[in-house]
C-alpha cells in the first residue's frame, strides 16, 4: 500500500476547494491511502513533529522542480509526506532537509487550489501506476 500524506498550513478552505479536494481523495485507487492533516499558520513551527518517521518529505515551493506526471508518479513508490506552507511559505530549515523541493506551477497558486492540484496530480499519478484511463499521454 502506498502511504502518502499531506500537511498543509491553513486556514479553514473555501467550501468549492474542500470538495474539489476531498473528491480526488475518495476516488484514490485501492492500495493508495492518503493522509491529510491541515495545521492552523499559528502552529505552523509544528510542521516537523507531525511529519510521519519514515517518510520522504516532499516539499512544496515556488522556486522547486518541475516534474512531468510520470516523473511525479515515481514518487507514490514509497511512503511520501508533502508538505504546503502557508502565505509566508515553509522555514528554510525545513525545506534544506527536504528530499525534494517541488513546484507545482511556475504560476503562484492560491493555498486552497494548490491544495487541489496536488491531490488531483496524486490521483492522477497513481490511476497511471494502476493502468486506470483517467490519464492520457
Amino acid at each position: 500500500m502506498a502511504r502518502l500524506h499531506i500537511l498543509a498550513v491553513a486556514n479553514k478552505l473555501p467550501a468549492w476547494a474542500e470538495a474539489a479536494r476531498d473528491a480526488y481523495l475518495k476516488r484514490m485507487p485501492r492500495g493508495y491511502e492518503v493522509r491529510l492533516l491541515q495545521l492552523k499558520p499559528s502552529a505552523a513551527g509544528k510542521i516537523r513533529k507531525e511529519i510521519p518517521a519514515g517518510t520522504r518529505l516532499v516539499a512544496l515551493d515556488e522556486r522547486g522542480k518541475d516534474l512531468t506526471t510520470k516523473q511525479f508518479a515515481a514518487l507514490l513508490g514509497e511512503p511520501t509526506t508533502f508538505v504546503i506552507g502557508g502565505a509566508d511559505g515553509l522555514d528554510p530549515a525545513l525545506k534544506k532537509g527536504a528530499a525534494l523541493l517541488l513546484r507545482l506551477s511556475a504560476l503562484t497558486l492560491p493555498h486552497a487550489l494548490a491544495q487541489v492540484v496536488l491531490v488531483e496530480q496524486l490521483y492522477r499519478a497513481a490511476t497511471l501506476l494502476t493502468g486506470h484511463p483517467y490519464h492520457r499521454n
